[in-house]
């Protein structure tokens, strides 16, 4: 067996994991589309990869995933290069997400956040100002959820420990939230 053959192997074996799954990503779009519907915005961290999938997950709704339809407020909070920096310069890294909800976010909003491992400090302090504020939190993470699956409203936690694994199927579920998200504009 070639090791293309062993990662799709292990691909198509994260994705039946996955799809055990499908629940919390009801759970998930039935909160998001409420919190679009109402009028609010979704904001959306994580590090790495997962900030790339935050600035997916945002294009998707403020452009257009597949319909046309009004464009959907939401914002990446890894995009400004001059609030990143200056956050982390005078607060300290941790506090980069958390600094940025505080600023932008209201009652009703919802923080989605993205860790391949569960426990990244600057999106569980994102996601601890969050709750501070009335704001939701939807987890997207891997490696049996880290401390962030337990502190979501709702976790879409990846059973895998390969970080491409779980990154893959974090763009799945992307696609999916996006597209189910749609049916309601």
């Amino acid at each position: 067996m070639s090791k293309i053959d062993e990662i799709i192997i292990s691909h198509k074996k994260a994705v039946e994991e996955f799809e055990k799954k499908l629940d919390s990503v009801e759970s998930a779009v039935v909160l998001l589309a409420k919190c679009l519907k109402d009028g609010n915005k979704i904001l959306l961290c994580g590090n790495g990869g997962s900030a790339a999938d935050c600035q997916h997950f945002a294009a998707e709704l403020v452009g257009r995933f597949q319909k046309e339809r009004k464009g959907l407020p939401a914002l990446s909070l890894t995009v400004d290069t001059s609030a990143l920096t200056s956050i982390s310069n005078d607060y300290g890294f941790y506090e980069v997400f958390a600094r940025q909800v505080e600023a932008l976010g209201r009652p009703g909003d919802i923080l989605v956040s993205f860790s391949t491992s569960g426990n990244s400090l600057n999106v569980i302090k994102a996601m601890e100002k969050a709750s501070l504020m009335s704001i939701k939190n939807i987890a997207l993470t891997g490696n049996g959820g880290g401390k962030i699956a337990s502190m979501a409203d709702v976790s879409i936690s990846i059973d895998e420990t390969v970080t491409a694994r779980i990154q893959e199927i974090h763009a799945i579920a992307i696609h999916i939230l996006c597209e189910l998200i749609e049916e309601y504009f």
